[in-house]
């Protein structure tokens, strides 16, 4: 373990609850909008019908990304950096959506996409600076 980690050993455990949290929430919007047909989509996410279906799954696609990014690179030790990026990426995703929600009036999102935003930007920063992993 590394001197930042041994100074801040609750902060590091809060930091992967978090990780842990934020991937087993991406990979399962993730794995829904990437890999179920459009029409089943539509029953559990609103707004997915009235999307281009390539961007629906690019969305996907890239929650996917994102969980993965938030727990590989730290647990195998593998370019660990990774998961403040992964982190990071994953925030320009819930503000891209919270544009969106905004523009179309849908109010009532905004705390699920602000909330998801914070836990990805205390991942990010965390990982990033108060506890990076080495």
């Amino acid at each position: 373990m590394d001197q930042v980690q041994k100074n801040r050993p609750a902060l590091n455990v809060v930091l992967w609850i978090f990780q842990i949290l934020l991937a087993l929430v991406y990979v399962n919007a993730g794995f829904l909008k990437t890999f179920k047909p459009i029409s089943e989509i539509g029953a559990q996410i609103f707004w997915a019908p009235r999307m281009p279906e390539a961007l629906v799954r690019f969305i996907g696609i890239s929650e996917l990304l994102g969980a993965i990014g938030l727990i590989l690179p730290a647990a195998l030790k593998i370019r660990p950096q990774l998961t403040a990026l992964a982190a990071a990426g994953l925030c320009l995703i819930m503000v891209m959506a919270n544009i969106y929600h905004i523009a179309e009036g849908e109010f009532f999102v905004l705390p699920m996409t602000g909330a998801l935003f914070l836990f990805a930007l205390f991942v990010a920063y965390g990982r990033w600076k108060l506890s990076p992993l080495s």
